[in-house]
């Protein structure tokens, strides 16, 4: 699911080229998509876009009239700067947003239809479809805490609630947690002082490293390969590749359809956490160290 850097990045690439523009035309690919009936859909079109702005993980356009449309492109969900009155066509093609310079359409990969367009009309109504999390760059350590102990959670699971923090997911809370050296099964109840402290500056500080690197990646062209696994990424999705800091091979935990990914020398004092699967199969043989987890490799 694209997260704060990858939305920020949509928005600055979106703001180049239809802010000011006029919304000609909005055409369907799927019927689904569109979650509300009124004000109708219809009701944008021939409207100049005035504002674009992120909230949590939606992109909201507003157009004249106080007049709102809010994508939520969900885990699949990508934009696509397209030539004028672009063909909308296939199954992966929900929708155009047609501009005189160009059309913006949505895809969404796979067979599920998860991502959302709501039209609404002024900012109560636009407010309605922000899920409360605090904004990190909006709020100082004591707030952010106080956002995160709510509840007594794991330190991923609040990490990634929207309700709690705002634009941050699976992806972007596993580098987090990396840069921040803590376990991502810590609840956040037991978090020291310096704990606390070390948490809020590498949320802010890896936010700002991935905004102004995709940032300026889309001052040249438009985000069209957006991704949650990325080279340059230290703990995300590089299971089993050495750790940049350390260079143990980094681990996970997989969940349905997620996994989390940490160093267990950097993260855990070298504690390999229980993979939910592997340790109904393997048990009480489930390695509890890095050491005893090599030495089952072995066998």
């Amino acid at each position: 699911m694209p997260e704060l850097p990858d939305i920020s990045a949509y928005i600055s690439a979106l703001e180049a080229r239809i802010l000011g523009q006029t919304l000609e035309r909005v055409r369907l690919g799927s019927v689904f998509l569109l979650r509300t009936v009124e004000p109708p859909l219809a009701s944008t079109e021939g409207r100049v876009v005035r504002e674009i702005r992120r909230i949590g993980k939606r992109i909201a356009i507003g157009v004249e009239g106080d007049l709102w449309l809010v994508l939520h492109l969900m885990i699949a969900g990508r934009l696509h700067w397209r030539p004028a009155n672009a063909k909308l066509g296939g199954r992966q093609n929900l929708a155009a947003f047609d501009f005189p310079t160009g059309s913006l359409t949505l895809t969404e990969a796979g067979s599920k239809r998860r991502a959302s367009l709501h039209v609404c009309f002024g900012e109560e109504a636009l407010r309605l479809a922000d899920p409360g999390g605090v904004e990190i760059f909006a709020t100082d350590l004591d707030g952010f805490r106080a956002a995160l102990t709510q509840e007594n959670r794991t330190l991923k699971r609040a990490m990634t609630d929207p309700r709690l923090i705002s634009g941050v997911g699976n992806a972007y809370s596993d580098e987090i947690l990396h840069a921040a050296q803590l376990s991502p099964i810590t609840q956040t109840h037991k978090l020291k002082p310096e704990e606390w402290e070390r948490l809020f500056a590498a949320t802010r500080a890896t936010l700002t490293l991935w905004m102004d690197r995709l940032r300026a990646e889309a001052e040249k062209s438009f985000p069209e390969k957006v991704t949650a696994f990325r080279p340059e990424m230290a703990a995300h999705g590089k299971f089993g590749q050495p750790c940049p800091r350390c260079g143990e091979r980094v681990q996970r935990i997989r969940y349905a359809d997620n996994e989390t990914n940490y160093c267990a020398k950097c993260q855990t004092g070298g504690r390999v956490l229980a993979d939910r699967s592997l340790s109904r199969l393997l048990g009480s043989d489930w390695p509890r160290t890095l050491d005893e987890l090599e030495a089952l490799k072995r066998r």
